[in-house]
């Protein structure tokens, strides 16, 4: 049986400063953004995005996703908690970020930034959605590395069942954290990428993205343990599958607004 190895969330220390694995999964995922949205600069003029916008791109991004991650989590999931503690809140380094506010939050982003450069809103998130799961793989494997958001209890026959000891039950469980960085990170991403090389009708990457993960994480909330939510925790659906629902209903209709628009 597997244990998880119970890493230590600190990967470095500089005296006062500690730097924090789950900061560093954060760092590389928008590191990721800028290195293939330079590719995608190359092969994507005509949707307007220029180098030193994407550089402006990348930091409304990174406010969208750390605001909106981290009041998602708190309103969507467990609002008693840290209303009782607000100053948790703050402790981003403990993990505990909100896909689905990250969401709003970058959106919101986006709709400032394509005002400021003059920019179509869809022409922004068409370019910009194909970027973003890899990015989604690195927060899992955070979320690993915590040993935090596991998986709901296996077979104890599956080979890659793990104890969580953060759970208090010593039974085996899925590793729900790699299945999440797997499906809605890595093959979420080779879909996407491949998918938006060729122009598409203006929307239709976007819509494809919101199809895509929603179906994935929906999928996924299968075998992790579900969060407790606004609605308490529920094992016929998740919170997680809930705010899903509405993702894939849309990229439906945005697809086929945007081919039939064509």
């Amino acid at each position: 049986m597997l244990v998880h190895p119970q890493f230590d969330p600190v990967a470095l220390s500089l005296g006062p400063l500690k730097v924090h694995w789950y900061g560093l999964m954060y760092l590389l995922a928008f590191l990721q953004f800028w290195w293939f949205g330079k590719k995608r600069l190359a092969s994507r003029t005509e949707l307007g995005v220029t180098e030193q916008g994407l550089d402006d791109l990348l930091f409304y991004g990174v406010l969208g996703v750390v605001l909106g991650g981290r009041l998602g989590q708190v309103l969507f999931y467990d609002p008693g908690y840290y209303f009782s503690h607000p100053m948790e809140i703050f402790a981003v380094w403990k993990g505990g970020m909100s896909f689905h506010g990250g969401l709003l939050g970058v959106l919101v982003a986006v709709t400032v930034w394509s005002r400021k450069h003059h920019v179509s809103w869809l022409n922004t998130v068409d370019f910009g959605v194909p970027l973003v799961p890899l990015g989604l793989a690195f927060g899992r494997i955070g979320n690993f590395i915590n040993g935090e958001l596991w998986g709901r209890v296996a077979d104890p026959n599956l080979p890659w069942a793990m104890i969580f000891p953060q759970a208090g039950d010593n039974l085996p469980r899925h590793p729900s954290q790699i299945y999440q960085a797997l499906g809605e990170g890595l093959l979420l991403f080779i879909i996407l990428w491949f998918y938006a090389r060729k122009q598409r009708p203006s929307g239709a990457v976007w819509g494809v993205f919101l199809i895509g993960y929603g179906a994935f994480r929906f999928a996924a909330e299968y075998f992790r343990e579900p969060d407790s939510g606004i609605f308490g925790q529920s094992y016929l659906i998740s919170m997680g599958q809930w705010l899903s629902l509405p993702m894939i209903a849309a990229g439906i209709a945005m697809l086929v607004w945007a081919y039939r628009k064509k």
